[in-house]
């Protein structure tokens, strides 16, 4: 159960709290089929992630097997592709958690204009941000488990709070131009996924069970089966979630999310009247984003400390190398970095659908490669692997249709 909660944790991020934005501006038929195509790719996907990890006769990390299967060449592909997925992660955070806490301030009343347009309110609030990540590592881990449950709860309050306030003839637009549907349900994909993916924990999963389990296979299934536990809860919470800010929320609202940088739920908070939504949605966007900064945070540092170890200890030896300043050399380089990219103002939808590509080479095509290349993994070839790799090339077709203008 522990790691159940673990990938529903990981799931309920940025992708739920900017799924209903997209899905404002697309429509929910295009929402309906990004679904489709989404839900079942990822999971066949996850499953098929679980199938070559189980397989490998060493029980380490996932650049480590794809090593063993593929060589070193493919191993250091493979980091390099991680490495920008942390920090697709901490570009995407780092804007939200600026701009959704300066709208909370204005519609708590704190402030009557948006302290996102001050470049010190951004500066200051980044540096306490890496400040906690930097020092309360024990702590993240510690309050991890009640924090997920709430925000799971938190979700599918959010969901029933909605109801009364649908508005499914407003909300429900007719079907669009067959070209544009496509091209509408492509760029969607991308927020429907990342709503309910949880793969980066697949691989820490399948290591622990394989330690504490004697039999390989009975490891295995205990992997398969807390996946498809997270899986159903969180098609059923998000599904709902989603759908029901859907059927609220107007396609001119999500406009002006997108227009302003910010969540469906800061939005949420100052167009639905009453102070319970606000509430709920301060607290869900509080924990999901915050939370997901933290944690991602762990693991930029930790990689961007390798390769500068990796620098220094060709000119000094190791042991003269301070550790301690490295890590604050670090932390100064994140949080001036961060701050640079937030004034940019850049756009977080479109940095979703541009990064996409990442996660379907990473996912969803690597698997594939690795079935059909490792005589080991033939016995998973099946029709499936073609769905898998199929909607990895769909989401590798996102930054090209928003560079062709759509």
């Amino acid at each position: 159960m522990g790691w159940v909660v673990l990938c529903i944790g990981m799931a309920i991020g940025s992708g739920i709290v900017f799924l209903p934005v997209q899905v404002g501006i697309t429509g929910v038929w295009v929402f309906a089929a990004s679904v489709l195509l989404a839900y079942p790719a990822m999971y066949m996907m996850q499953k098929l992630y679980l199938q070559t990890l189980s397989e490998s006769s060493e029980c380490e990390n996932y650049a480590g097997i794809i090593t063993q299967y593929l060589g070193k060449n493919w191993g250091v592909f493979l980091a390099v592709v991680y490495f920008f997925m942390l920090v697709k992660g901490m570009l995407t955070y780092s804007l939200a958690v600026t701009f959704d806490t300066a709208k909370y301030l204005q519609n708590f009343g704190v402030t009557k204009g948006l302290l996102s347009d001050s470049p010190l309110f951004s500066f200051a609030l980044l540096c306490l941000l890496v400040l906690v990540a930097a020092q309360g590592e024990k702590l993240i881990f510690k309050v991890s488990s009640p924090l997920v449950l709430f925000k799971l709860g938190v979700v599918v309050l959010l969901g029933v709070a909605m109801i009364p306030r649908w508005n499914i003839g407003m909300n429900l637009p007719a079907l669009p131009e067959l070209k544009h549907f496509v091209i509408d349900v492509v760029l969607t994909a991308p927020f429907t996924l990342f709503s309910i993916m949880f793969v980066q924990v697949l691989s820490p999963m399948n290591i622990a069970f394989r330690k504490v389990e004697k039999d390989p296979r009975k490891a295995t299934y205990r992997a398969f089966r807390a996946n498809r536990i997270a899986y159903a809860i969180l098609v059923v919470a998000i599904l709902f979630f989603a759908t029901s800010f859907a059927f609220v929320l107007s396609h001119e609202q999500a406009l002006s999310a997108k227009a302003q940088n910010i969540s469906a739920l800061a939005l949420a908070g100052s167009v639905i009247p009453g102070n319970g939504v606000l509430y709920m949605a301060t607290a869900l966007n509080l924990f999901a984003i915050v939370t997901a900064f933290l944690g991602i945070y762990l693991g930029l540092e930790e990689s961007i400390k390798g390769v500068v170890m990796n620098v220094l200890t060709r000119f000094i030896p190791r042991e003269r190398v301070n550790a301690r300043l490295v890590s604050i050399g670090i932390c100064v380089f994140i949080v001036l970095g961060l701050w640079s990219w937030v004034q940019t103002r850049f756009s977080i939808l479109l940095l979703q659908q541009l990064a996409a590509p990442i996660y379907g080479i990473a996912s969803f095509v690597i698997p594939c490669v690795l079935v059909y290349k490792v005589p080991a993994l033939r016995k998973y070839r099946s029709p499936r692997v073609w769905c898998v790799l199929g909607f990895g090339v769909i989401l590798c077709l996102s930054p090209i249709l928003k560079a062709m203008g759509y």
